[in-house]
């Protein structure tokens, strides 16, 4: 596609300009972008001014980046709350850390496609690189870390459907 040359070193020196700011790859921002311009040229063929359509892509991606990192909150039912009684005890600790991995490994089992496959590589105890990990699933290495995104925002999206966290002042959703 000649689209893909002409824009390609456009959209590196962009990504690697605006990805950090947000503390994204710019290899994410980069497959990001692409992949709307997939969906454009489909839709509704190419832009007519390619490279102030890349920009503002680009910068639409970042805002979107700078959105989900301001939602997203660490989640750590051991620690999430507030305390309600006596800290537990190290058994006690213990127990509640395996059930957690244990929750936590289930749902990556039920996610979909590639993701059960991703994700229990980077859960791995031997902590292998994304090189390591791009061999051992026939994936190009650039793309490990926005389908690792997209994995994570779907598994987000089903823990947070199965642990309804009530609304302020307890109310229930």
């Amino acid at each position: 596609m000649d689209l893909v040359k002409q824009l390609g070193p456009l959209l590196a020196a962009e990504a690697a300009a605006e990805a950090h700011g947000v503390g994204v790859e710019p290899a994410e921002l980069e497959q990001a972008v692409w992949l709307r311009l997939l969906e454009r040229t489909r839709d509704a063929g190419p832009p007519p001014h390619p490279a102030r359509w890349l920009r503002r892509a680009v910068r639409a991606e970042v805002r979107g980046a700078r959105r989900r990192a301001r939602r997203e909150v660490p989640y750590d039912p051991v620690a999430g709350g507030p305390p309600s009684g006596p800290e537990p005890r190290p058994a006690e600790h213990a127990v509640l850390a395996a059930e957690t991995r244990r929750t936590l490994r289930a749902a990556v089992r039920r996610l979909p496609g590639r993701c059960p496959a991703l994700l229990t590589a980077m859960l791995s105890r031997a902590d292998p690189t994304y090189r390591e990990i791009a061999g051992q699933l026939g994936m190009s290495q650039g793309s490990l870390g926005p389908v690792r995104s997209r994995c994570l925002g779907c598994l987000r999206r089903m823990l947070t459907a199965e642990v309804a966290a009530p609304e302020p002042w307890g109310k229930e959703r």
